[in-house]
């Protein structure tokens, strides 16, 4: 399904729109809950992500297919690999088997771990038996994806003996790092991370509790985006949000005070407001703790023609897609000035925006959602627009509300 977007009108208010849960939240939780039954989770995200996670550890087939989550696969590779007796094929898209894995196979492995490589060595589909791991260290690069970490965090409290882990060299991502830790502790399990070594508890149980799961501020970017794009005076509403996040992505508060954007905290929700005009002056900014924002930000920049520096994307070569890359060539199309590394993004200003141009998605999410705040400024079309289900089911709706059509 192809999208057409345009705008009737650049001014935008609106009801409030509620967004679901924050999939990093909602699959980390879900993996807990597998440990601890007596946990209720409640506004679990309605992304495909969490969907798959929930197949997965809902049934009984030998094989799970996780489609494009990422999250998914390294959550569920440490997961199954505790789990005695059992044996399971994890597999995933074609784009999911060129993705690596062989940092956190090894960490599992190093732990005792049976995990077999069914195609090509270091990279999807798994064979994973489950057993009893015992040893309690291990070592694993701090600069790799978070979710490797997190994934060894949190099968931790169900060992025997908990885990000690050692982050090898300079450490990336921490707020995802930090939102793991506190929602064990959220749980009441005995966790710390101080310099390189994270060191979390054995807990055979936790206190029956019900964790109510915040929204996603990765969702929430493409709203600050829309404001920062539309007249003075604009808003909206969105729910549920909480000012004292554990969401890295919720520096977006900072940030798009740089485009005019002012974020009003009340319970339970956010107002965003376009309060002045934007900043021209060139935005910088390193985004390691928060790099799924980077295509918004990126897109906000082009759109409203100003500059931007950004740095610390160096995860985004190995997402859904080469996110780097897929800017590059998308915003050029639409009459950008650009260069990107391998870890940075470097954008010039920009007088004009071409109009009717077809954005393709590289089977990545972010990408549709991204680009789609630019109907405020030119018609344009979204290829494989679908692929938002990946992580916002109501995207297109919600975007309907607002006035894009």
């Amino acid at each position: 399904m192809n999208v057409r977007l345009k705008n009737s009108e650049n001014s935008i208010t609106t009801e409030e729109i509620t967004i679901s849960g924050s999939k990093s939240e909602s699959n980390r939780l879900l993996i807990l809950q597998q440990l601890y039954s007596n946990i209720h989770i409640e506004n679990v995200s309605d992304s495909d992500d969490t969907h798959h996670l929930q197949e997965a550890l809902s049934s009984a087939n030998s094989v799970a297919d996780i489609g494009h989550a990422g999250t998914a696969m390294r959550f569920l590779t440490a997961f199954f690999a505790t789990q005695e007796g059992e044996t399971k094929v994890l597999q995933g898209s074609e784009r999911m088997h060129n993705r690596p894995i062989e940092i956190l196979v090894n960490a599992l492995r190093d732990l005792g771990a049976d995990i077999v490589y069914i195609e090509k060595e270091g990279y999807p589909p798994l064979k994973i038996t489950g057993k009893q791991l015992t040893k309690n260290k291990v070592s694993i690069n701090g600069n790799v994806s978070s979710q490797y970490i997190s994934a060894l965090m949190l099968i931790a409290p169900s060992l025997e003996k908990g885990l000690e882990i050692e982050l090898i060299d300079k450490i990336t991502s921490v707020p995802y790092i930090n939102m793991t830790l506190q929602l064990l502790h959220q749980l009441g399990i005995e966790a710390e991370f101080k310099g390189q070594f994270i060191k979390i508890a054995p807990t055979p149980v936790v206190k029956k509790q019900t964790v109510v799961v915040e929204s996603d501020w990765s969702s929430a970017s493409y709203f600050y985006s829309i404001i920062a794009l539309s007249e003075l005076g604009s808003s909206v509403k969105l729910s549920a949000y909480k000012e004292d996040s554990l969401q890295g992505d919720s520096c977006l508060v900072e940030i798009y005070q740089h485009f005019g954007v002012r974020t009003i905290f009340e319970e339970n929700s956010i107002t965003l407001i376009k309060e002045k005009e934007h900043d021209t002056s060139i935005l910088v900014q390193d985004l390691k703790n928060a790099p799924d924002i980077a295509q918004t930000i990126a897109v906000t920049c082009f759109g409203l023609g100003i500059a931007c520096d950004l740095s610390g994307l160096h995860t985004l070569k190995i997402k859904e897609t080469d996110r780097l890359e897929a800017l590059r060539e998308e915003l050029t199309k639409l009459g950008a000035e650009i260069t990107v590394t391998n870890e940075s993004l470097h954008l010039k200003p920009s007088a004009k925006i071409n109009k009717d141009i077809q954005i393709a998605t590289y089977n990545d999410h972010r990408m549709a959602m991204a680009f789609a705040p630019l109907a405020l400024k030119v018609p344009i079309e979204i290829l494989d627009a679908e692929v938002v289900t990946k992580s916002y089911r109501s995207f297109w709706k919600d975007m309907e509300q607002l006035g894009i059509k």
